[in-house]
């Protein structure tokens, strides 16, 4: 069940229109409290959707909903479930989202 959700949800986090854009990464912020480590089955999908193009976004809404999105995994997802995810992204990232990633992992 949640699979189907998320795949249905993820492409939101890749929308041209960047309010909708915006949108599900705040809705996805919500949802992570929620949750918490029953994103485990997710989470492989979750990070590439969060981390690609929003964290490099020049629009400053999306970036800083990612940011939060990232930080609410960070507190609310056991860390050992985010650890692989997030390394994996950090070595593909460039400019500020590496940075960020890089800090997080640190």
């Amino acid at each position: 069940m949640l699979f189907q959700i998320f795949d249905a949800f993820k492409p939101r986090l890749h929308d041209s229109n960047s309010k909708v854009n915006q949108v599900a990464l705040e809705a996805l912020h919500k949802m992570i409290p929620l949750l918490k480590d029953n994103l485990s089955p997710v989470i492989n999908m979750l990070i590439p959707a969060i981390v690609d193009n929003n964290l490099n976004s020049k629009n400053p809404g999306i970036y800083a909903a990612a940011t939060n999105v990232i930080q609410a995994l960070c507190q609310h997802v056991d860390t050992s479930l985010l650890l692989q995810p997030l390394c994996t992204k950090a070595q593909f990232l460039s400019g500020k989202a590496k940075q960020d990633l890089t800090e997080k992992l640190a």
